[in-house]
């Protein structure tokens, strides 16, 4: 994914506080169901790693993030089958047997438990990774990142600045680089995005401005005689 970060970014999940003895785990977020696909219960996937033959094989199981209201909220989703169907990803799950089955489940985004012995992919970092790196713009800290908020359209990196929390879209077009060794996150931010702009002055006072349309909205056109021009009146 050449445009976006947000191909494996991890979350960590919270532990049943009866069992404080387990090792906190983490999770990777590996895709996004888009659109019903046909009548049996497939949905088309939007990709979010880059290695979707090993994530989406059969049996593979998968967390859900969904709206609380939803009824897929705390459930998961077994893999039957991936298909690639016109070069797009299509995923078939137990339980999910027709289009309308299928349709409750748009915009959800899967999560799959992380191997922490796994090197991580290109361009993919933990969340924990990245909390409290120094947000750096042209050599200069404008803040530091609070925490990272996956959405379903993209992650966005939630940065404390002097003046409050700034959103910003993780994408490189945005942000154009990661370096955990020097603790820095590195943004290209457009204009505006971490201050006001300043007003624009305008280039007359409004009064000429305004004097100036006056006079050219009372002078003469072509379209508009006067009684001055005799060849139009013809009485």
């Amino acid at each position: 994914m050449a445009d976006a970060f947000a191909l494996t970014s991890p979350r960590p999940t919270a532990e049943v506080a009866q069992k404080p003895q387990r090792p906190p785990r983490t999770q990777l977020r590996v895709g996004r169901l888009t659109k019903a696909h046909g009548l049996k219960g497939g949905i088309r996937v939007e990709m979010y790693t880059d290695d979707p033959n090993k994530r989406f094989t059969p049996g593979a199981t998968f967390s859900l993030q969904v709206p609380s209201e939803s009824a897929w909220h705390g459930k998961k989703l077994e893999l039957v089958e991936l298909r690639w169907l016109n070069a797009n990803p299509v995923a078939f799950f137990v339980g999910v047997d027709d289009r309308t089955d299928a349709e409750t489940l748009l915009k959800a985004i899967l999560w799959i438990d992380a191997d922490p012995d796994e090197p991580a992919e290109d361009d993919a970092w933990y969340d924990h990774q990245l909390v409290d790196l120094a947000v750096v713009r042209d050599g200069v800290k404008v803040g530091t990142l609070a925490r990272v908020e996956h959405r379903p359209a993209q992650d966005l990196l939630v940065v404390t600045t002097d003046t409050g929390e700034v959103l910003v879209p993780f994408v490189k077009a945005i942000v154009t680089g990661v370096d955990l060794d020097a603790g820095t996150i590195t943004v290209d931010p457009p204009l505006g995005l971490f201050e006001e702009l300043e007003p624009v002055a305008p280039t007359a006072p409004a009064a000429a401005v305004a004097a100036e349309a006056e006079l050219v909205a009372s002078e003469p056109t072509a379209e508009e005689p006067t009684k001055e021009s005799p060849h139009l009146n013809r009485g």
